[in-house]
């Protein structure tokens, strides 16, 4: 299983902050996954940390794995 986790107002566009999916083989199988379930992340922007990790191509994930779905940073 794989703990996905949503922040900010990716909480509200899914109505949830983390949920446990089968096991996925990569970043993009994932994104795919929860635009589908949650179509409202379609229109959403939102950075993507693999393991604490901050990813910005495919990357694999592994079971037990924590995948983040995190709003923009802003500065300040």
């Amino acid at each position: 299983m794989i703990e996905v986790i949503f922040f900010g107002q990716l909480t509200d566009a899914t109505g949830v902050s983390s949920i446990m999916v089968e096991e996925v083989a990569n970043t993009d199988m994932l994104i795919n996954l929860m635009k589908m379930r949650y179509p409202s992340l379609a229109s959403s922007t939102y950075m993507v940390a693999v393991n604490n990790t901050m990813v910005t191509e495919n990357a694999i994930i592994r079971p037990g794995s924590k995948v983040a779905f995190m709003p923009p940073f802003s500065g300040g």
